[in-house]
């Protein structure tokens, strides 16, 4: 891989660029995203938090407290069994699932296209072996370096992997996901 490297770059551990790499990659998909995905983000964070769980025990003791006539002055609006209260929650339920399908299909999205990268860097990272091993193999031979019992281990490396054949194999192996 080639890096537009400045003078402050190379003073800099890998790992560290790496990381800002990674954030600033992360940083830009945070950006894409569009409205929607923006605000069901943000309603799934508030929906899975402990301040959401209190706040609906609160409102379905409320409810009850208000339709078993246990508070005094306020008369109930929804008798037991809680019709309007299942209907409530029901509906509830529905939208808040579909904001979880919303951010999951979102997060899915970025996971697919980090995936697509980390198999391109180990593409590009494979053919860059394979030519180091070639290289280093003509070196040896052109040194006189007896390589004749590592030939044999270092032939199935030094080959271009075939990536349709390696998924179609793996895709063999694999158990069926039905």
């Amino acid at each position: 891989m080639t890096m537009n490297n400045s003078p402050n770059q190379e003073a800099r551990h890998p790992t560290i660029l790496n990381i800002e790499a990674i954030a600033q990659l992360e940083h830009e998909a945070l950006e894409r995203r569009t409205a929607t995905e923006r605000a069901s983000d943000a309603i799934v964070r508030f929906i899975g938090s402990i301040a959401f769980l209190l706040l609906q025990v609160l409102l379905v003791l409320t409810w009850h407290a208000i339709n078993l006539s246990l508070v005094p002055g306020i008369k109930p609006f929804d008798p037991f069994p809680f019709g309007i209260l299942a209907l409530v929650i029901s509906s509830e339920s529905v939208l808040l699932t579909i904001f979880v399908l919303i951010s999951q299909n979102r997060m899915m999205r970025a996971a697919e296209r980090r995936s697509h990268l980390d198999l391109q860097v180990g593409m590009l990272a494979e053919q860059e072996l394979t030519t180091l091993l070639q290289l280093q193999h003509k070196i040896c031979e052109r040194l006189g370096i007896d390589v004749e019992s590592a030939k044999h281990a270092l032939k199935g490396f030094s080959d271009a992997t075939d990536v349709s054949k390696l998924a179609s194999e793996l895709e063999d192996k694999l158990p069926d996901q039905r």
